[in-house]
């Protein structure tokens, strides 16, 4: 579920609600006990980036690298640091 901010308009007071997507959006401040409450757009606390399961998860064949490499990565190891199978 996701936290939506709220201010009131009326006392300034800031509060902050987990809510179902589905849920209507609080009107009545918990401070001042106004109907001034408006939702306030704020931006997402992380961010979905790299090659992380969401881009790789379920992709089979040709979809698999959607990151746009060309080849599969190189590897680091020499002959001193190699694993010998």
């Amino acid at each position: 579920m996701p936290i939506y901010e709220y201010q009131c308009q009326s006392c300034g007071h800031q509060h902050e609600a987990l809510q179902k997507l589905s849920d209507a959006p609080l009107i009545v401040c918990p401070a001042c006990t106004k109907p001034e409450l408006m939702k306030k757009i704020s931006a997402a606390g992380f961010r979905l980036k790299g090659s992380g399961w969401y881009e790789t998860d379920f992709k089979s064949g040709t979809k698999k690298n959607v990151a746009g490499e060309a080849s599969a990565p190189s590897s680091a190891c020499n002959t001193s640091s190699c694993p010998k199978n």
